[in-house]
């Protein structure tokens, strides 16, 4: 009996203990705690490096710089744009990107706005506005898009993006 009772205080004394606001075991808790804020990626220094990422891409457009625009995407992108098929590789979309050059208004420039972003590490999603204006600064059209950057060789490259335009008002 004696032998019964100190086994059972044995395994009672070495069970974990538990978290009561979690109900998970004290060891879980502690290595959770215990890992390195730096492990953690920074999203408002993400979401600020993205941001410039998408004022030099706005620079580029409005400078009708095809290559410029074009060096922003990974060799292995896709990008669905707004009323088209879906384009996959860097050189397709670098012709659909001189096609939409040769198009625009000249004196029309575009803006983008990164609203969100979130992931970890070396791929992050971006959520962002899209607003295009005349010579005069008249708002020609608004969109919405999303993007998937992905960090290679320690900068971020687009490897997917859709886009699309909102509805004109009535």
């Amino acid at each position: 009996m004696i032998c019964v009772a100190l086994t059972v205080c044995t395994i009672g004394c070495k069970s974990p203990s538990t978290d009561a606001t979690t109900g998970t075991d004290a060891a879980t808790v502690d290595s959770t705690a215990a890992a390195p804020a730096a492990a953690m990626t920074d999203m408002a220094a993400v979401k600020a490096e993205i941001q410039a990422l998408e004022t030099a891409w706005a620079a580029a457009d409005d400078a009708r710089d095809a290559n410029a625009l074009a060096a922003f995407y990974a060799d292995d992108a896709v990008t669905l744009s707004n009323n088209q098929p879906m384009i996959s590789g860097k050189a397709n979309i670098m012709k659909d990107i001189e096609g939409h050059l040769a198009k625009k208004t000249k004196g029309n420039t575009v803006a983008y706005e990164v609203m969100d972003v979130y992931g970890s590490g070396d791929v992050v999603t971006e959520v962002g506005k899209t607003t295009s204006k005349d010579a005069s600064g008249k708002v020609v059209y608004t969109g919405k898009y999303m993007a998937i950057w992905e960090k290679r060789d320690g900068k971020y490259v687009c490897v997917r993006d859709i886009s699309n335009d909102d509805a004109k008002a009535k």
